[in-house]
């Protein structure tokens, strides 16, 4: 068995690797928690804005930047283009199952349960289908009891943090959840390195690992490099857009106006009269009109 090292950079790799995941992490339940205060089309935006920040920066980044520490002395290991580039869209589409379960099914332990099944699978299959785009002369196999650990550990780990996601609130909480979720994905994938075993090319059985490929320097970098800046972008500008608690009182106001505009149409139609045009501005004073007027026990009248 050929030896290999996880950690040439020391501590440096894991290090920026968990924090790229626990920065993906955040932006994606942040997003999620958004996503349970709206509706229709802005639920389904921000569920698959969670689904892509989550399976690339909160996954994959971190996967590879791993990836980067991982050494074996005498060889240059290099990746296949087409497979790395299927591992992130099979974590963005297998997390965002989990999340559109979380989204629109019933609020329950099931589906809760589900939900994190699917998303520790998307860990651990972004995990694996990443390991298997390694080329260099060399066989892999796997010991079956880490590799069924690593999973368990995902799954565990990713159904926490939604838990944590959706019933408790506050940056506070949500960067919690995030840390735990980098420790899914850091557990997972370390659990997984050490159930790597590889051989020489000779050696019988396992999957051989030779072919054509791209050096880390030349895909992964530029690539990672990408997809950091742009998570960063995307955290500022989630920080600059309304919490959740302030998408929530808007979509009670709104109610309200809805409410206050009915009211004057049903008012207007009993009196034969065609009901006026209303503007945006008025309906708004209107329905804070309304609502003083309903505190304070006095009949609401149309103007």
């Amino acid at each position: 068995m050929l030896t290999a090292h996880n950690f040439t950079y020391g501590l440096l790799t894991p290090a920026l690797a968990y924090a790229m995941s626990c920065l993906g992490a955040f932006l994606g339940l942040r997003c999620t928690t958004r996503a349970m205060a709206s509706s229709g089309r802005a639920r389904l935006s921000w569920l698959l804005l969670a689904a892509l920040s989550i399976g690339t920066t909160g996954i994959w980044v971190m996967h590879f930047i791993a990836m980067l520490g991982y050494t074996i002395p005498g060889e240059i290991i290099q990746y296949s283009v087409p497979i790395t580039i299927a591992s992130m869209l099979i974590a963005v589409v297998v997390v965002g199952i989990g999340l559109l379960i979380v989204g629109f099914a019933r609020p329950n332990w099931r589906n809760l349960l589900l939900a994190g099944t699917f998303t520790g699978v998307g860990v651990a299959s972004m995990h694996y289908t990443g390991m298997a785009a390694m080329r260099m002369p060399a066989r892999m196999s796997y010991n079956p009891t880490l590799f069924a650990l690593s999973v368990v550990i995902a799954i565990v780990a990713a159904t926490a943090a939604l838990w944590a996601a959706l019933r408790l609130h506050g940056t506070a909480t949500t960067l919690g959840a995030a840390l735990i979720m980098g420790v899914a994905v850091s557990g997972m994938h370390y659990t997984g390195m050490a159930a790597l075993h590889v051989y020489p090319p000779s050696a019988a059985g396992g999957m051989l690992m030779t072919g054509s490929g791209a050096t880390a320097e030349n895909f992964l970098l530029p690539l990672i490099i990408g997809i950091s800046v742009t998570a960063f972008i995307l955290t500022a500008t989630l920080a600059l857009s309304p919490t959740a608690v302030e998408m929530r009182e808007e979509q009670e106001l709104q109610e309200r106006i809805e409410q206050a505009m009915a009211a004057i149409y049903q008012n207007q139609a009993v009196g034969g009269v065609p009901p006026p045009r209303i503007e945006p501005g008025q309906a708004i004073s209107r329905a804070i009109q309304a609502r003083r007027q309903a505190e304070s026990g006095e009949p609401t009248w149309p103007a």
